[in-house]
């Protein structure tokens, strides 16, 4: 879910190939949780092998990443470790969304219910993992959450951008935010037979922090009275709202206002401080091979469609190299 600070932030729109040669981290349990559930057949089922098994989120891994590759850009995932302890409460109601959404799929049969039944399991995290070592692509395990993370190595220099379709990493501090980077290209909306272009966005924390005149620790009490996957959110207090409310007060006094106390100063705290880990970041480049084991022999992907991606990788590897080195001239 996140925060939604949509209505009060500016994002600039950016082409994909601005990205060339940067390092984004990405949100990895959000991103494979978005292949399970969207990439599916007609009758809502999952992508599955002859054995049973869900390839789903192999498959959006594979070629999610290669389009990215085949741009220049360098995505490194990164995992969630272990979940604050307020956070028990989002966790749990997603749970029960899954539950009833279970219920109403064998209750109605509508495919659309499936979508929403998606399970992450231990077994989906050690194969995305193998995937991506595969295709020379680094992750890292995050000691708790993953955006924190993600901010923390964007403040380091060691990425460039941080990328996920929610604001929690301006919260966390990361200096870029990189919106809309998985969903980029033509998409009909919702319910209409009506096609949309949808761009990158970036969002620039300073340049967000001066154009709305407040510091970071505001925009973290903003987050907190509009809600996020920590907090409930204060009813009638939309960004609008709860940004001239901390313009105009300090943050004592919205404390004060709310009745806030400890456990709203700990998630306070959690923001601007959160558990991170150094990491050094090593880049490699698709091992074909590996890449068809996993795929191919112990996935029954269609051994030409890698093929075709190989292909199409080389091509685009020799443009980016000439690209690069035209820079220098």
């Amino acid at each position: 879910m996140g925060v939604a600070l949509k209505n009060l932030v500016e994002a600039e729109k950016i082409e994909l190939d601005s990205l060339f040669n940067k390092a984004i981290a990405v949100d990895a349990f959000n991103w494979i949780y978005q292949f399970l559930s969207i990439i599916r057949l007609q009758t809502g089922e999952p992508l599955r092998d002859s054995k049973g098994n869900i390839t789903s989120h192999l498959s959006g891994l594979f070629f999610r990443n290669m389009n990215l590759l085949k741009h220049g850009i360098k995505p490194v995932y990164v995992f969630d470790g272990v979940p604050p302890k307020f956070k028990e409460k989002t966790i749990l109601e997603r749970e029960k969304r899954k539950e009833e959404a279970r219920k109403l799929l064998e209750a109605t049969g509508d495919i659309k219910y499936a979508q929403q039944t998606a399970e992450l399991t231990e077994d989906m995290i050690k194969e995305s993992k193998e995937l991506l070592e595969a295709m020379g692509i680094p992750y890292v395990n995050a000691p708790s959450e993953g955006e924190a993370e993600a901010a923390h190595l964007v403040k380091h220099g060691i990425v460039w951008a941080s990328a996920s379709q929610d604001w929690d990493s301006l919260l966390f501090g990361s200096p870029r935010l990189v919106r809309n980077l998985n969903i980029t290209g033509r998409r009909k909306l919702p319910g209409k037979d009506v096609y949309v272009t949808i761009y990158p966005e970036l969002i620039e924390l300073e340049k967000v922090l001066s154009e709305l005149g407040i510091n970071r620790d505001q925009l973290i009490l903003i987050g907190m009275i509009i809600g996020n996957d920590f907090i409930d959110g204060i009813k009638g207090y939309g960004p609008k709202k709860a940004y001239k409310l901390v313009k105009e007060h300090s943050k004592e006094e919205v404390f004060k206002k709310f009745g806030w106390g400890e456990k709203e100063e700990e998630v306070f705290q959690f923001f601007k401080n959160p558990p991170v880990v150094d990491v050094e970041i090593k880049f490699g480049s698709p091992n074909w091979e590996k890449i068809k084991k996993i795929l191919v022999d112990e996935h029954e992907f269609s051994e030409n469609r890698i093929e075709k991606q190989r292909k199409e990788y080389e091509e685009a590897k020799g443009r980016l190299n000439q690209t690069s080195l035209s820079r220098f001239f």
